[in-house]
């Protein structure tokens, strides 16, 4: 059986693709979402790799939920309220929950239509890089319904609030350059160059020591939720780690010879 999720690793790098077309790429599946936990694991045990790119297979990169299971109400949409609430733990929500804890540097290089989980799958990763034919909508409410997979918390940390409010109430779909100019993305790229030039900053992330890069993605991680001094307290926990890696040793061999 073809994964989902599919892996393509090239030296530090690794490429992971979504790979569900007849459902638009939609990441509900416990397939998909084990794909995600068991690859995610995988990384954080392998300190040669640096930097994980995610895209989509096709025209899009992901629909987010499986719409067509809604309608006809079918797997977890077929339970009860409480059982659907634990659903959504044991489910969706272990997708957000796996890369928050991905050690590495993640882009998300965004192919297509970006649609409801599928945005905030986007938003989940550390750095976004769109297609020009790129476009992203948290179209939760236009189903009467809300963010279940933590949208309502990656957004505002990615647009601030008031964007993230106009997106998440309107439900409304926004296009490449708009997504660029409300800094949801960090660039808007020919389709083409869309891999080549995610590939390209993935290079140069991993030209550096691979647990300082794991170190510095920790220390930005919890400047999002804690305070400065649960930052400050852990930089001085993990600078002195830096300090004795031989990499750094190396490096500033390398200073001192110029």
């Amino acid at each position: 059986m073809t994964s989902p999720l599919t892996v393509q690793t090239d030296g530090p790098v690794q490429i992971w693709t979504i790979d569900l077309p007849d459902v638009g790429n939609a990441i509900t599946g416990r397939d998909v979402i084990a794909a995600f936990e068991a690859n995610t694991d995988a990384v954080n045990e392998d300190n040669a790799i640096r930097a994980v790119i995610l895209t989509g297979a096709g025209k899009i990169f992901s629909a987010g939920g499986n719409v067509k299971e809604m309608a006809d109400r079918q797997g977890m949409f077929a339970l009860n309220a409480i059982d659907q609430r634990r659903a959504y733990i044991d489910g969706i929500q272990r997708i957000p929950r796996a890369l928050g804890r991905l050690e590495v540097p993640l882009i998300a290089a965004v192919n297509g239509a970006a649609i409801g989980a599928g945005c905030d799958l986007a938003m989940m990763c550390d750095i976004r890089i769109a297609s020009e034919r790129a476009s992203f909508a948290e179209s939760f409410v236009q189903l009467g319904l809300i963010p279940g997979d933590g949208g309502t918390w990656f957004l505002p940390r990615a647009v601030g609030y008031a964007r993230a409010a106009e997106l998440t109430f309107t439900g409304e779909r926004i296009d490449a350059i708009t997504a660029l100019e409300w800094g949801l993305v960090s660039r808007v790229v020919a389709h083409e160059d869309l891999l080549p030039e995610a590939r390209a900053l993935a290079d140069r992330i991993a030209v550096n020591p691979p647990h300082a890069l794991r170190m510095a993605k920790r220390l930005l991680q919890e400047s999002i939720s804690g305070s400065l001094e649960s930052t400050l307290a852990m930089a001085a926990a993990m600078q002195p780690l830096a300090h004795h890696d031989a990499a750094h040793e190396q490096r500033i061999a390398k200073w001192r010879s110029k």
